[in-house]
């Protein structure tokens, strides 16, 4: 293997570029996890961490990744054979679902074309027709991450809420949680699920749950089997800033550094970061001439784009192409996408200058792989990124 020279550019959407900051902290010292450091350490953390999700409920936090904060919201709070219903909107929709199936569950899966994300009207309607509740929760990613679609959590709750339905409601915000706004107690969410390795900027290794206090009602009559996942072993051995089991230790020094890093920034400020991100990847793919996965507007994501392939074109040899020359990975197309889509990731420890970056490595990368394309998508970003600049640093009339 020959030396690439330069860095390597990760714009996959997660794991995510982890910031030095980030990486000092997890390498401080480990200290006892059973010992008072730890448990004063623990407190603080669990309490701060409910401002990323906008809580005053309790967070757990488990070693694991995203997959496993799913199971955890599941079995939690439902009973085998309880219905659920879910939305197929990508990937990683149609792995959870499959989870609740394969754990005992009755899962309504609503197909989708994996290029819209699910309405509140089809929300609403199924609810409302559902005369004997017959729901138990209702599950929704707000950023599915394999197709770059966003869903509006703030509608499905209130459809949710016209149907008069009691069923839960549980919303995957793995790709989504310190990167697009998230509000877990203001749209009546009962477990939010995260995980690390994407907005919070920390390796892969724990998975979230925010909870309700519908949801920790819930826990108390449900039956499907758990051990690992407890929550009520979890917030008993949290009320004094311990954990059941050895928690990764580590890794909850570099969720601390994140949380202050968010904080400093700020969190509105994070959210029109990526935004900003977000609309200037879509500039640069519509002016290449390629096609954006999410057909609706109103769902673009603000970390990740799918960028849809020519007709006859691999996106996989495309997406190695890139590697090879450029040293910078892309997200690959998964399930029904595969080598169809290419997704770039711009989440994370993110700024203008490495999105521009990003983008010159795309175009470049189509042009050497003879993909059919127009340029200047990379400028049309830059254009955007530029007067979002001046618009923030404008200089009042009179002051030099």
């Amino acid at each position: 293997m020959s030396y690439s020279s330069g860095r390597h550019f990760l714009q996959i959407p997660g794991p995510t570029n982890v910031p030095e900051r980030v990486l000092r902290a997890i390498s401080a010292p480990t200290i006892d996890h059973r010992g008072g450091a730890f448990g004063r350490f623990g407190l603080e953390l669990l309490e701060s961490v409910k401002e990323v999700f906008r809580t005053t409920s309790p967070v757990v936090i488990y070693p694991s990744s995203g997959t496993g904060a799913w199971e955890a919201a599941l079995v939690n709070t439902l009973s085998p054979g309880d219905k659920v219903l879910m939305f197929e909107v990508g990937q990683f929709s149609t792995l959870w679902a499959d989870m609740a199936r394969r754990l005992g569950l009755d899962v309504t899966f609503v197909p989708g074309d994996w290029r819209t994300g699910p309405s509140a009207a089809d929300v609403e309607k199924i609810l409302t027709e559902d005369k004997g509740h017959t729901y138990k929760a209702v599950g929704v990613v707000h950023n599915e991450t394999a197709t770059g679609i966003y869903t509006n959590i703030a509608e499905v709750r209130k459809a949710m809420d016209r149907a008069g339905h009691p069923a839960l409601l549980m919303v995957d915000a793995i790709s989504s949680l310190g990167a697009m706004d998230y509000r877990h107690d203001e749209w009546g969410v009962d477990v939010t699920i995260a995980g690390s390795q994407k907005g919070l900027m920390l390796p892969p290794g724990l998975g979230l749950n925010a909870l309700s206090e519908r949801a920790l009602a819930a826990n108390k009559t449900a039956k499907l089997p758990k051990a690992y996942w407890d929550w009520q072993a979890m917030l008993g051995q949290n009320k004094a800033g311990f954990f059941p089991y050895t928690p990764a230790t580590n890794l909850l020094y570099g969720l601390k550094e994140a949380l202050s890093m968010i904080r400093e920034e700020g969190l509105e400020n994070v959210y029109a970061r990526h935004e900003r991100h977000g609309e200037a990847t879509r500039r640069a793919v519509r002016t290449w001439g390629l096609e954006v996965v999410a057909k609706d507007p109103t769902q673009y994501s603000g970390t990740v784009t799918a960028v849809l392939m020519p007709e006859g074109f691999s996106a996989d040899a495309f997406r190695k192409v890139v590697l090879d020359r450029f040293n910078m990975s892309l997200g690959s197309g998964l399930g029904k996408v595969n080598d169809k889509v290419f997704r770039i990731g711009h989440l994370g420890d993110f700024n203008d200058l490495m999105l521009a970056g990003t983008l010159c490595g795309v175009e470049m990368g189509l042009a050497v792989a003879g993909v059919p394309h127009k340029q200047g998508g990379a400028a049309a970003a830059m254009e955007h990124l530029t007067a979002m600049a001046q618009q923030a640093h404008q200089v009042p009339a009179g002051v030099r």
